[in-house]
């Protein structure tokens, strides 16, 4: 090698070292200002980028930026948002800026602020008429952090994650082209013989895409689909610190498959969907298997427990964008011959962490689009690297989650 290049390797490795050393971090909790609860899943983002995270169960998160924002914003359903200003870019000489952050409830006075609309069931109608207006208009492309756990009994068995591309079509168009990519992914199984149980369930990487109700409005919010609900009107929060109508759902009639009883958030200003939660009826099991479950090993009896879902969407300017997807499946497998049943539990979840620049924006190829059918387990390697995440924002893993991987590992080890 010419000492022209090696000089040239040189700088270059300088220059990196000199933009890894310009990240900030800034860490912290989130909790109840009154009763010092944790709050997990809080939204965290750095003002003026469109980088975020959320909480975990502890009510931790870790965000990392480029320079130091001028402050973050956090919020969280029925909590009133915080904006916390930061210090100056270069004063935390490169050091951790660690946060204690406590959120207040929420407090509306119903009579002075909150104006009932008298057909909650038109209200809905008229929020989805302005989805093209109230979401994108073309196409983005995302960055986001996906993870998805099972656990046995009380006992974590399986974790994967990996950070993933999320192209979305305008709103309001046909989605056929919207799809994922793992960019970066890992995985861990307990080698416990026993501990593992060969069965597929809905989720995956694709739920933002496939679960995106304001998008895919197929799913729910349509006029046919909606004829199968009652509708009530349930108490106004706030998000973001925006007003919010909440719309309740409940089945009206009774179908060959089932049914979703629920909640719609709708912003009070704009009419945009801002979260919806929805949970599966389970007064049928056979109707609510046969909705679940994609695949399991012969012999084996499968009992649903709960299939629920939560999409929340953040506003950002005049644009409402997908933020958050999480999921959670519940069941009971019992073996022929075998006494006792034993208790599973499915969760999977993505964060939007950043949103590409539009000059970056481009449909993901289809030899790289991560499809339904497939396994994320069998897309990923086992955890190796401690520094993994080094570089990306995640949703940092709870302290029970932390202390069942180093379990797990040892047990490789």
């Amino acid at each position: 090698m010419s000492m022209k290049k090696i000089c040239m390797t040189m700088v270059l490795l300088v220059v990196a070292l000199l933009t890894m050393a310009q990240r900030t971090v800034v860490s912290g909790t989130v909790s109840d200002s009154k009763t010092g609860r944790p709050i997990g899943q809080a939204s965290v983002s750095a003002t003026g980028t469109s980088i975020a995270v959320v909480t975990n169960d502890d009510g931790y998160f870790t965000l990392k930026t480029e320079q130091t924002p001028e402050a973050i914003f956090v919020s969280h359903l029925g909590y009133q948002a915080r904006r916390i200003k930061l210090s100056k870019p270069g004063s935390n000489d490169g050091e951790p800026i660690l946060l204690d952050i406590q959120l207040k409830a929420t407090s509306i006075n119903l009579g002075e602020v909150v104006v009932w609309p008298e057909n909650p069931r038109q209200l809905v109608d008229i929020a989805i008429s302005k989805i093209p207006a109230n979401y994108s208009r073309r196409p983005e492309l995302f960055k986001g952090f996906y993870r998805e756990t099972a656990m046995k009994r009380q006992h974590y068995i399986y974790v994967a994650e990996g950070v993933v591309d999320m192209y979305k079509s305008a709103y309001g168009r046909d989605g056929w082209r919207d799809g994922v990519a793992i960019v970066k992914g890992r995985r861990l199984l307990s080698p416990k013989q026993g501990d593992t149980l060969s069965m597929k369930v809905m989720g995956g990487p694709v739920l933002p895409v496939q679960l995106d109700v304001v998008k895919n409005t197929a799913l729910l919010l349509n006029a046919a689909e909606l004829d199968n609900y009652f509708f009530s009107m349930g108490p106004p929060t706030q998000i973001d610190g925006r007003q919010q109508y909440v719309v309740g759902i409940t089945p009206r009639v009774v179908l060959p498959y089932p049914l979703y009883y629920g909640r719609l958030y709708i912003d009070r200003e704009t009419l945009a969907f801002t979260r919806v939660e929805l949970e599966l009826d389970m007064s049928d099991r056979s109707k609510a298997t046969q909705f679940m479950l994609v695949k399991k090993p012969a012999g084996v009896r499968f009992k649903p427990k709960e299939l629920s879902v939560l999409i929340d969407y953040k506003q950002e300017g005049s644009v409402t964008r997908i933020s958050y997807v999480r999921n959670t499946f519940r069941f009971n497998c019992d073996w022929k011959r075998r006494l006792f049943s034993t208790s599973f539990t499915a969760f999977c979840e993505m964060v939007v962490t950043d949103r590409y620049a539009d000059e970056e924006v481009h449909p993901i190829k289809g030899r790289d689009t991560f499809d339904s059918r497939d396994m994320f387990y069998d897309r990923v390697d086992y955890f190796r690297d401690p520094q993994f995440w080094e570089d990306y924002n995640i949703i940092e893993p709870s302290t029970t989650l932390d202390k069942a991987i180093g379990r797990i590992m040892k047990r490789y080890e």
